[in-house]
């Protein structure tokens, strides 16, 4: 059970609940009826708003606020809070890279692909707008083009998280596009040395064959997004392997997980729609 879901039940039980929940809007809802809400604001949402209140017409202020409601689940919310900020800057491919991304976590697919698309014509260096659009082109099916996306990305990655995530895409989209020597070659380069651990390392253990499908998901793994990235990375590698049971099963845990807003959870929707 996350935090959050134990927090809802603390509140109901003490009759606030229902209040709380109300105030949290509605982000995305399943094509099976799922409805997924924002979070609560901590505080970090009303500060931005105030500090874009003393300087309205700040771009920095105006991502500032974007971004911490993104880290509140406001997704729409924060598309509206970058479209203020694109009526003032409409050429600054920042605020492009990050609608795009909210686009995406909202599944609205052409409105990503438009704004990473215009924002690569605007600045091709942008790591975010790379990584974002290849995810993407993977989830259109266009694996040659994620890739060509995600190794345009990774030598540009700002950290080693990001250089893992990178890596691993890569080698997914390599491996989907039917190019698995060039993915292996890829690995074999150990392009992502740099010492970090997260979700996407994991994942390259498995691909690299130092840990079996069943070690990926470590009992450390409780949060919805990491169990829903980890399971669809285990998911795509059975696809690859030709074991199409199996990776329906995995993409079925990952939207179980309800870690909605993880590139992982999109995926495997995309992913079972096309295992029909």
């Amino acid at each position: 059970m996350t935090r959050w879901r134990c927090m809802a039940l603390v509140l109901a039980a003490s009759g606030v609940g229902a209040a709380i929940a109300s105030a949290q809007s509605v982000q995305y809802r399943s094509p099976a009826g799922v409805e997924y809400r924002s979070l609560p604001d901590t505080g970090a949402i009303a500060r931005a708003e105030r500090e874009l209140a003393a300087d309205p017409r700040s771009v920095e202020r105006i991502i500032a606020l974007g971004l911490a409601q993104s880290g509140a689940r406001q997704f729409r919310e924060a598309i509206a809070t970058f479209t203020r900020g694109l009526a003032l800057a409409p050429e600054n491919p920042t605020l492009l890279r990050w609608r795009g991304h909210r686009y995406l976590s909202l599944r609205e697919m052409d409105r990503a692909r438009a704004d990473l698309t215009r924002g690569l014509r605007l600045d091709s260096t942008n790591y975010g707008i790379l990584y974002h659009l290849g995810i993407v082109r993977f989830a259109d099916g266009d694996f040659n083009g994620a890739a060509r996306a995600f190794a345009t990305a990774q030598p540009r990655a700002p950290n080693a998280g990001e250089l893992a995530g990178a890596t691993d895409w890569l080698w997914m989209a390599l491996a989907r596009a039917g190019r698995s020597a060039e993915a292996k070659a890829m690995l074999e380069r150990r392009p992502d040395s740099l010492p970090v651990t997260n979700a996407y390392t994991q994942r390259l253990r498995l691909y690299r064959g130092e840990i079996g499908p069943d070690a990926v998901i470590a009992p450390a793994d409780t949060s919805d997004v990491a169990v829903a990235t980890l399971s669809f990375g285990v998911g795509n590698w059975y696809l690859v392997r030709g074991d199409t049971a199996r990776a329906r099963e995995w993409f079925e845990r990952s939207i179980r997980s309800g870690g909605w807003p993880g590139f992982g959870f999109i995926l495997s929707e995309v992913e079972l729609r096309r295992l029909r």
